[in-house]
């Protein structure tokens, strides 16, 4: 098969990793693609916005299969249109990928479905919003509805935070995604990253995750999207899995459906772990990163008939399997993330960290300079270990992350810090 990949982070190099080993790929492309993915496959010069010259690109090589990576192209329909033109695509249409376009519409699909979530209030003036977050008292979370590159979400810990915030949040500082908010009750429990492929009337579980949204160590400082992750999450029991299926992804797969917009690619679910169960934060409409380049470590089965079973609507008749071991990843991000990140420092040693086993590296914001490896965003690279515990897997990553030459990265060195207190009793 000749597969294009859509994307350039981390989530695609790991994507592009899993994809090229499967004996089904004849070829792969990735557009824009980044150092790592380069050697996964080829990289292809192609504005991922340009949706006539991605379909003019599939028509000219001939894809039989496209899958789509971040959630940008697919909120703007990317898929809708591959899918139009003929080409096979992983990926849900723009009217499913609302899920994650808009938290507005998500939670009112929760409340006319009974999907457990917190409660909620849906603004688009700040003096309304300032009045119901008077009403409810701190803390309270504030959310900007569309997307923000993660960014999105404030955890008021008092009523002035959440003041600044919807006043930060309409006055643009986080664009048009700040023109609606959304502001919720502040949950109380431990998160988890749970994992569906859908073909529109089916779900099959994947592996449990759970990643760190705050910059610093102890979960501390302002959120980023995702400064590491591992696999699996102790939490997650099988019967907790059970519950997650039944209470809220089914429904939201009944719900999507009633509604003329069948989900058909990844359903991933940010869930809090409460008191009273599994609670719905929030969902995307695609592999998590840094959580993809723990998942697909651990799978395996091969990735691309598993698209291809979502596409074709059959997953009712499909499996995976996954490996028994831990992935651990963590970020290495450059200096300023999550503000303004530094570019264009010189990054080295990542061969020697590839060289330890049981240690993969999956780039993220990197560009090839002249001579040298550059940083090239604000998350830069993922070192991810593999072991029979997550303590190993822990350990192995950061033996990695240390053979890294890097003075203007920077990392948590916490990861795995709840799933590594469980272990050790």
């Amino acid at each position: 098969m000749k597969i294009l990949l859509i994307g350039s982070g981390g989530r695609e190099h790991a994507l592009a990793w899993a994809i090229s080993g499967s004996p089904l790929c004849d070829q792969l492309w990735i557009a824009p693609g980044n150092p790592g993915t380069a050697q996964c496959g080829e990289n292809v010069v192609l504005d991922i916005a340009d949706h006539a010259a991605m379909i003019s690109f599939c028509k000219l090589r001939g894809i039989d299969l496209v899958v789509v990576g971040p959630e940008g192209p697919l909120v703007e329909g990317i898929a809708d249109d591959l899918t139009a033109a003929g080409f096979k695509t992983f990926g849900p249409s723009k009217a499913a990928a609302q899920l994650e376009g808009s938290k507005g519409f998500t939670k009112e699909l929760c409340a006319e479905f009974n999907i457990p979530t917190a409660g909620f209030g849906r603004f688009s003036d700040a003096a309304a919003a300032k009045a119901y977050v008077a009403s409810q008292g701190a803390p309270i979370v504030i959310k900007a509805d569309g997307l923000a590159a993660g960014k999105g979400v404030v955890m008021a810990e008092t009523l002035d935070e959440a003041n600044d915030a919807i006043d930060m949040m309409f006055s643009g500082g986080l664009g048009t995604a700040g023109a609606e908010i959304v502001i919720e009750e502040w949950m109380i429990g431990e998160e988890a990253s749970f994992f569906a492929l859908c073909d529109g009337k089916h779900a099959l579980p994947l592996a449990s995750a759970q990643d760190h949204k705050r910059v610093g160590d102890g979960d501390t400082g302002p959120n980023t999207g995702g400064m590491g992750a591992y696999s699996p999450a102790p939490v997650m029991t099988k019967a907790l899995e059970d519950r997650v299926m039944a209470e809220i992804i089914a429904p939201t797969l009944a719900g999507m459906a009633k509604r003329g917009m069948p989900f058909q690619g990844i359903l991933y679910a940010g869930l809090m772990i409460t008191a009273e169960g599994p609670k719905l934060i929030e969902y995307n409409v695609r592999f998590g990163d840094p959580e993809c380049e723990v998942l697909m470590p651990r799978l395996k089965s091969d990735i691309v008939p598993a698209f291809l079973a979502a596409c074709d609507g059959v997953l009712d008749a499909f499996d995976l399997r996954w490996s028994d071991e831990a992935a651990l990843t963590v970020v290495l991000a450059a200096r300023g993330y999550p503000g303004t990140p530094e570019k264009g420092s010189t990054i080295r040693g990542i061969d020697k960290a590839e060289a330890l086993d049981d240690v993969l590296v999956f780039h993220a914001g990197t560009k090839q300079g002249a001579a040298d490896l550059v940083a090239n965003g604000g998350r830069v690279l993922n070192v991810v270990g593999l072991g029979k515990s997550v303590s190993e897997a822990q350990k192995r990553a950061y033996e990695g992350v240390d053979r890294i030459d890097w003075p203007e990265g920077f990392c948590r060195r916490d990861i795995g810090w709840q799933a590594v207190k469980r272990e050790q009793g």
